[in-house]
């Protein structure tokens, strides 16, 4: 069975971006062999309060779990818990170019502005790379924006092969064509973001009902008051087709001629909607899980089965690379 990996940051918040990527996940594990990621070491890029992040690490499992991933289907797990990222993620550094990391589009981003970042949120790259060739990972499930990741990681897994024998998987991107990328409510020409100041640029999982109608009905569209997706012409119009088609399974072509010559307030009260029953039961589930203390034992029985998997694949790296192994 082909493998999947993938991982998210817990920042304490999940977008409806976040969840949309996240719901393709679910589908997955019916028919691959599912490696899913609490990726704390890439959250400490940044700086982080240690209580707040040992509470969202475990609320960001329990929201993996509420959405659907089933800890007897696939692999739930603390990367921090995991050595080998870490371990192989120097290996794998020492294998790559200054240059490499400094054309990172992401990096570029994050540190503008700053008069001062850690080595870590330069490096970072590479230890993404770590987690997806410990695995020997077919396939990583990621948005527009973590494409060049991705690439980064098939070099350095190309190169390494090519100078220590057959080592690596080379992994494939698997981007969703529905919902790949969700934009900012308030500028549908950037990504939806939780780092974006303002409130209703964004929808997060745990949001209230009365947030969700308020951002929606305030997010930006257009003056034409034609229902179409066109991206080059009417962003907002169609960001909101897509936000609306990925949570229904509804095609967008169906929801233009569905909303034929009606407003944008109507579309947007049916998004508030479809919104909201959504996200009801996943709230409601996330708050049981994680009263109940489930997600620690998932992440603790994860984790051990994750390294049972990452170890063997380090011990090969470091005997390629001509270290002594016991």
């Amino acid at each position: 069975m082909k493998r999947v990996l993938s991982g998210v940051q817990p920042s304490g918040e999940i977008t409806l971006g976040n969840y949309i990527t996240m719901k393709n996940f679910v589908n997955l594990q019916k028919y691959k062999d599912c490696y899913y990621c609490v990726v704390d070491l890439h959250s400490i890029t940044v700086p982080q309060d240690p209580k707040k992040l040992y509470e969202n690490s475990l609320q960001l499992a329990a929201l993996y779990m509420a959405i659907g991933i089933n800890p007897n289907e696939s692999t739930l797990f603390l990367q921090s818990q995991v050595s080998a990222h870490a371990e192989l993620a120097w290996l794998l550094q020492c294998n790559t170019y200054l240059g490499e990391l400094s054309r990172m589009t992401q990096f570029k981003e994050k540190s503008k502005g700053k008069k001062a970042f850690s080595t870590g949120l330069y490096t970072y790259p590479i230890l993404m790379a770590a987690d997806i060739l410990l695995y020997d990972t077919n396939y990583v499930p990621v948005g527009d924006d973590q494409k060049q990741h991705l690439e980064l990681t098939r070099d350095i897994a190309i190169r390494f092969n090519n100078k220590f024998g057959d080592t690596f998987v080379i992994p494939e991107p698997l981007i969703s064509k529905k919902g790949a990328r969700i934009m900012s409510l308030d500028d549908p020409t950037t990504k939806m973001s939780k780092s974006n100041p303002n409130t209703h640029s964004k929808i997060s999982l745990l949001d209230s009902p009365n947030k969700v109608k308020k951002s929606i009905m305030k997010s930006t569209t257009d003056s034409e008051m034609l229902i179409k997706y066109d991206l080059a012409n009417k962003p907002g119009v169609s960001n909101l087709l897509t936000i609306y088609s990925s949570l229904t399974d509804i095609s967008i072509e169906e929801l233009e001629t569905k909303y034929i010559n009606q407003g944008y307030g109507n579309l947007k009260k049916d998004l508030v909607n479809t919104i909201n029953d959504s996200l009801f039961t996943i709230q409601n589930d996330y708050t049981r899980i994680l009263k109940s203390g489930e997600a620690f034992d998932v992440l603790k029985e994860g984790s051990k089965r994750a390294n049972e998997v990452a170890t063997k694949v380090l011990d090969k790296a470091k005997k390629n690379m001509g270290f002594i192994t016991f």
